[in-house]
């Protein structure tokens, strides 16, 4: 069976969840309700609120996000369901980036959770790999690196241009990523039952000096205090060459935020394609953030194809998150019968629709 991603959280199973709804834009629109249309299918205890923070709004008074959008995002809801952002129409994206990065800095989401496992051996590229191969997570630093934005361009448009991007690393942010990791590693079990005994810290040691040079000291003092766990380490060209070769080998893999961002972009091609990603964006305690890893999609948005799995397993995540591991199991057996009958999108073997997928997985857990 499709195993449940246990996330390290403090909630009690009986509380009423407060869930802050951002579809977004292009295909998020269309696989976020399918999504909560299967959480409402399992008898979740959800009150859902519904934002409409996104392109549309954003064109229409150039507000990304309101004046108080973080701060009762924090305050009033347990938890945010997000689908994509972007949109053509709006240059450079930029109300992605203040809503996306503003959710992830500004709630000080710092670990990004991506777990990656194959349901079906339809589904993965590899010849010869099977569910058992392709079962590990990336621990991805969220709230660091290259995407604070420091830098800037001199003389731009001449030909003495100089663009500098600063990787920004701290002693806090390396320490609390890599302890959440081993943690993680310590509490989760594998898809077979058995424990995760394996964790691997991937940089670029070797050409980033400074910065790589604080993620291996800080790793091995933190992996000190768990002598049960298997430290690893791979260079991040050699983990996407391994990952090809050998997916079997990996177990949970600690990383910064860039190349946190391209791994789980090339491990979504080994499950099945970035419309079979879900992920989790989580500060242990206080409010998260949940969404699929896929984009928005404006190429195929409103034509009813997308794949509205990552976002259904993404609301899985957001059930485990919170306890209900019996109501994720159900959602995830259902996603898991649907690939193996095909009652799918058309980009993993089917021909249904977006709603039409969504409602065969809704109906099949509510049962």
């Amino acid at each position: 069976m499709y195993r449940r991603v246990i996330l390290i959280s403090s909630f009690r199973v009986s509380e009423k969840r407060r869930i802050a709804v951002i579809p977004g834009d292009g295909i998020g629109k269309e696989v976020i309700p399918q999504a909560v249309r299967v959480l409402e299918a399992v008898g979740s205890d959800f009150a859902f609120t519904h934002f409409d923070w996104g392109a549309e709004r954003y064109l229409a008074d150039k507000t990304a996000v309101p004046a108080d959008g973080f701060a009762t995002l924090s305050s009033d809801f347990d938890a945010i369901f997000v689908g994509a952002f972007g949109d053509p129409r709006v240059p450079s994206n930029i109300h992605a980036k203040e809503i996306l990065l503003g959710m992830r800095f500004k709630l000080d989401l710092f670990a990004n959770v991506r777990p990656v496992r194959l349901m079906d051996v339809s589904l993965c590229p590899l010849k010869g790999v099977e569910p058992k191969d392709v079962d590990f997570v990336v621990v991805r630093e969220n709230t660091e690196g290259v995407y604070g934005d420091l830098g800037g361009v001199f003389r731009q448009g001449t030909p003495d241009e100089i663009a500098i991007q600063e990787d920004v690393n701290t002693r806090k942010g390396v320490e609390r990523i890599v302890r959440y990791a081993f943690e993680y590693c310590a509490a989760n079990k594998k898809l077979d039952g058995s424990p995760r005994r394996r964790l691997l810290l991937c940089d670029k040691s070797n050409a980033m000096t400074h910065a790589g040079g604080l993620w291996q000291r800080v790793f091995k003092e933190v992996g000190g205090y768990y002598p049960q766990i298997d430290k690893q380490h791979m260079y991040v060209d050699a983990l996407c060459m391994q990952m090809i070769r050998d997916p079997g080998q990996f177990d949970v893999i600690v990383t910064n935020n860039m190349f946190g961002d391209i791994i789980t972009d090339l491990a979504a091609g080994l499950q099945g394609g970035l419309g079979m990603a879900a992920s989790g964006n989580l500060h242990p305690g206080k409010t998260s953030m949940f969404e699929p890893v896929h984009g928005s999609a404006p190429p195929i948005a409103g034509k009813n194809i997308a794949n509205p799995f990552g976002a259904i397993l993404t609301a899985a995540m957001m059930l485990s998150h919170f306890g209900m591991t019996s109501k994720a199991e159900r959602i995830e057996a259902a996603v898991l019968e649907a690939v193996r009958q095909k009652k799918t999108t058309t980009d993993i073997g089917g021909s249904l629709g977006t709603r039409e997928a969504g409602d065969w997985v809704a109906n099949y857990a509510s049962h």
